[in-house]
């Protein structure tokens, strides 16, 4: 249980840690450096810290975008469309927050619209959010489909995730090659087998290779 402060009677949430300072990050990658056996101040490694923390700006960048703001605009011109809309092979990379070492896959989400639809290129924007964050592959399937639940509210919503993960390839039981797939399914997707059976069949998928989140 979280630690709580008392306020005029009542429970306050503790407050979020400060955020260390670049120079701060820095100093911790040079600690790093040193503990795996190498010398931070040799020539190759002078300016490493550096480029590791600008690097994790970009591969993190995911913390500071909002999703609402990605789905912010809906259009409901669309003549009365109602069927599937899917976009499917959406590339990404991620990284797992037991390791902090990549995950690299696609992403296929599907939907049916209710009241209008989004621009095809903000569910790849949405995909890589999340994927710019530290991340389980099962979180961040169910993220992907909560976020167009909200801002969609569509009649169904179907997502897959399909992965290879270093932290299984590169360490561990060097298992290369390993897929680990995910899905999550709302409304009619969850509710008809056919409708999730369609849905794996437009993205390549057998039904015998799924693991559901």
């Amino acid at each position: 249980m979280n630690a709580v402060t008392l306020v005029a009677g009542r429970a306050r949430p503790p407050a979020e840690p400060s955020r260390p300072s670049r120079a701060e990050a820095e100093s911790a990658v040079r600690t790093l450096l040193a503990f795996i056996g190498e010398d931070p101040d040799r020539e190759g490694l002078r300016d490493t810290p550096k480029r590791v923390v600008k690097a994790y700006a970009e591969l993190f960048a995911g913390y500071e975008q909002d999703p609402e703001e990605v789905l912010d605009r809906v259009f409901s011109e669309v003549e009365g469309y109602r069927d599937l809309v899917l976009v499917k092979d959406i590339p990404f990379h991620s990284h797992c927050e037991h390791h902090m070492v990549p995950f690299v896959g696609k992403a296929h989400i599907a939907y049916y619209p209710k009241g209008g639809v989004v621009g095809l290129s903000k569910l790849a924007r949405l995909v890589d959010l999340y994927g710019r964050r530290l991340q389980t592959q099962e979180t961040m399937t169910a993220q992907i489909c909560t976020a167009l639940e909200r801002s969609l509210d569509p009649r169904g919503i179907a997502v897959l995730v399909e992965a290879e993960h270093m932290c299984m390839s590169m360490r561990g039981v060097f298992k290369q090659g390993a897929s680990t797939i995910t899905t999550e399914y709302r409304g009619i997707f969850r509710d008809d087998p056919t409708e999730q059976a369609k849905f794996l069949s437009l993205v390549g998928v057998g039904r015998s290779s799924i693991r559901c989140a």
